[in-house]
């Protein structure tokens, strides 16, 4: 079938969903389940504060952000809320969108699947407890990185792996 400007495109990617994307939903979805099942164990087996040191630099504790990354926002009045899971259900459409028209570019995929996986992880947590549980504290003396959960992971790795995606993808000579 002919394409704009004379490229071809194939039945397969005229419309319809790349045969792979259901294992990039699947990937989404164990990190979703993942982050989830370690929440709910946080919340119900710590206090709010408690921390059980497991090494010099890092403890499992049960803290709560109101806010985005860092807690960004987190003393504000409860807006926030609402803003940040409305900006994590579009991106997630927006993600899912584009993982149904990639194909050949696993890296790029998986990328994005740590992110959408991350994302939906969190908003779960906005509307259904209105703040997002976080329990990894990593610290070094009286200095300490903010508390994160394995959405942020997933966010986190996924918005790397997206860098080197496009490093890579740059050096490489163009046909």
């Amino acid at each position: 079938m002919a394409g704009p400007q004379g490229t071809t495109v194939s039945a397969a990617s005229a419309g319809a969903p790349p045969a792979r994307v259901g294992r990039w939903l699947a990937i989404a979805l164990a990190i979703i389940v993942l982050d989830q099942l370690t929440k709910v164990y946080f919340n119900t087996s710590y206090q709010y504060g408690e921390r059980l040191n497991l090494l010099p630099f890092f403890d499992f504790t049960l803290l709560y952000n109101r806010g985005a990354a860092f807690s960004f926002l987190a003393s504000e009045e409860g807006w926030q809320r609402w803003l940040f899971t409305g900006l994590g259900i579009v991106a997630a459409v927006v993600i899912t969108v584009i993982l149904r028209r990639t194909r050949g570019q696993p890296r790029f995929c998986l990328a994005l699947t740590l992110i959408l996986g991350g994302a939906i992880g969190n908003v779960i947590d906005r509307v259904v407890y209105g703040h997002v549980v976080d329990f990894l504290l990593f610290y070094w003396r009286d200095w300490y990185f903010p508390a994160f959960n394995l959405a942020d992971v997933g966010i986190s790795c996924g918005a790397v792996l997206l860098v080197l995606d496009e490093l890579l993808r740059a050096r490489k000579p163009r046909a």
